[in-house]
């Protein structure tokens, strides 16, 4: 899907960001003063992290209608031939803008950031810091986005009219949908105020205002459009498919997070992302509330967010009615399952070739779409995201001619390759100068694609994990020793066997390496790449490299834990390693899609 980029809140580029054709999320950042070396990786999806530090003052709209100054609540003057003065309509729609108690409710976001160093995993990066937007929810929490207080060490608010800032905490972070849940202690900080009333979904060519505090200026900020388009969208934060609100009210860095309101005072959504293209001006991209909601009763029910689950499966379109006739689908309903993920529930009662007709009850077309509210369509995965993680979805089914239904619980999508690091920080081992990591996108960006190899990016972009908690590890680099001569140049390569045990996860490899007790350590790689080191010469050497590198520890914290065996058997599997990559990002062809 062409042409969708993210603005987030990580270490700022130094230097502004070309225009390219991409929704960006708009975290306005301070860029550090000295900040680290970052290498910019080629365009591995549309979904791209950087900073839109130009074009604050490219195209301004005006707070009302047609362009013109005015307030929030205000609508489009009828004057019937009556004379109006210009300035005197100014003054009054300012002072109902100022009277609107709900602009209160929406606060700015300071947020200090210490990315990971993927390259140096027992380190971090030099910290900077960016600002956002969030509003008050009620019952002591704000929300905010869960890219702008992304790897966050010091979060603080501030609210309108003020001059002090409060400190605040995570609670929850969603990053599929983007949300992020922030708790305030200090009771000052909610004296006098009023949390705003989330509202429904709003209808197309509905007026929308946009409310934060983007570049441009410290004050608060209102922007109108109208909603333009109500889809399943991209969401480049969470590289996930969930209903989004398109409008044309322009949306800028650090309007992140900021609600979006209706012509009543409701909350409609959470301004998230833009689309920034040379064709294209002013679409930006709301969370609504429904996806809101979503997130929220997550919370309320497990005390911490599970996600939004999926089926795991790859459909195609079945448009084409000759294609419908050699399956035996009788109607023009229906879409064709392609491939099923071997750890998702849905693989014990689904199969490649069946076709799913309905989903609890709800007819699916033929082009992959669903009824939505009294005339419209919707895609399918709107379906599948209304539901929660452990929830049970009644299937109708069309297998080789024959009607049936089966039921399969629902789970989050787990790649095999992760898009976010949980916990913030990546599990490393370090062996004899051999640095260990799972390859993670983070790793990706930050390491350049040109450096990883077709095969490793093959992976990362087609495989699907096999088994529950499996991982593709490498080593990233090799810290030269006496005891590794001859390996020093070896960097981003999986490791595949350790003494003939097939790895199955960095944790895996920990066990191995201490379980040990063979002379050698037998290492084999991808591409038959071979790599043997005396077993005690590696433990003893693998200390001094900790000290001539000023590293803390040998292994991650999480690594210190005792391994659990799963008890699954490896065996790869031509299923595990597809045609189709395993995201719709990178989807080529249109009529095929997961969900």
């Amino acid at each position: 899907m062409a042409g969708l980029a993210a603005l987030f809140a990580s270490p700022a580029l130094p230097f502004p960001s070309t225009s390219s054709s991409s929704p960006s999320c708009s975290c306005r950042f301070r860029p550090a003063v000295a900040c680290a070396p970052r290498h910019q990786p080629a365009p591995r999806r549309v979904t791209r992290r950087y900073d839109e530090l130009e074009g604050a003052s490219k195209k301004r709209r005006g707070v009302i209608g047609g362009g013109g100054g005015g307030s929030l609540a205000s609508s489009t003057r009828k004057e019937k031939g009556l004379s109006v003065d210009f300035k005197e309509s100014q003054v009054a729609d300012f002072e109902d803008l100022e009277e609107d108690k709900f602009f209160n409710a929406v606060v700015k976001v300071y947020c200090t950031h210490i990315r990971p160093d993927y390259g140096l995993p027992w380190q971090k990066q030099r910290q900077n810091s960016s600002t956002g937007s969030a509003f008050m929810i009620g019952d002591g929490k704000l929300l905010t986005n869960a890219h702008c207080v992304e790897h966050d060490t010091q979060i603080k608010v501030k609210r309108r009219g003020d001059d002090k800032k409060y400190v605040a905490k995570v609670v929850a972070r969603g990053t599929e949908c983007d949300l992020a849940l922030l708790s305030v202690e200090n009771e000052e900080f909610w004296r006098g105020t009023e949390p705003l009333q989330l509202g429904r979904l709003p209808c197309l060519q509905d007026s929308v205002t946009v409310v934060g505090y983007p570049l441009g200026g410290d004050t608060i900020s209102v922007t109108k459009g109208v909603v333009s388009r109500i889809e399943v969208t991209p969401y480049a934060h969470g590289t996930s498919d969930l209903l989004g609100v398109q409008i044309d009210a322009a949306i800028n860095a650090g309007n992140s997070g900021g609600p979006a309101f209706n012509e009543q005072g409701e909350c409609i959504g959470v301004a998230f992302q833009v689309f920034r293209s040379d064709e294209a001006e002013n679409i930006g991209y709301v969370i609504p509330t429904t996806v809101v909601s979503h997130f929220l009763n997550d919370y309320r029910k497990n005390g911490k967010y599970t996600g939004f689950p999926c089926l795991g499966v790859l459909l195609q379109k079945l448009e084409n009615p000759a294609l419908r006739e050699s399956l035996k689908v009788p109607s023009s309903e229906g879409i064709l399952v392609r491939r099923v993920e071997p750890t998702a529930p849905a693989s014990c009662v689904l199969r490649k070739g069946d076709v799913i007709a309905s989903f609890d009850g709800v007819p699916v077309g033929c082009e992959g779409t669903v009824p939505f509210r009294s005339t419209e369509r919707i895609a399918f995965r709107y379906l599948t995201s209304q539901k929660y993680a452990g929830d049970v979805a009644e299937l109708g089914i069309i297998r080789e001619g024959n009607f049936m239904k089966v039921q399969t619980t629902l789970h989050p999508r787990k790649h095999l390759v992760p898009f976010h690091v949980e916990g913030g920080q990546p599990s490393y081992l370090i062996v004899a100068g051999l640095v260990f990591t799972p390859l993670t996108e983070p790793f990706i960006e930050e390491e350049c694609e040109d450096t990883l190899g077709l095969k490793l990016l093959a992976k990362a972009r087609y495989s699907l994990s096999t088994f529950e908690g499996e991982q593709i590890v490498i080593v990233s680099q090799v810290l030269a020793n006496d005891v590794n001569i001859g390996y020093e140049h070896m960097g981003n390569q999986q490791v595949i066997k350790l003494n003939g045990t097939m790895v199955k996860n960095i944790h895996h490899l920990a066990h191995l390496v201490d379980t040990c007790q063979d002379k050698f350590l037998t290492f084999e790689f991808e591409d038959d790449f071979l790599v043997v080191l005396d077993r005690e010469e590696a433990m003893a050497a693998s200390s001094d490299i900790q000290k001539e590198h000023a590293i803390p520890s040998v292994r991650s914290s999480d690594l210190s834990e005792p391994y659990v065996d799963t008890n699954h058997e490896v065996q790869k599997t031509s299923e595990d390693f597809g045609d189709s990559p395993v995201t719709n990002f990178e989807m080529g062809v249109d009529c095929l899609l997961w969900a």
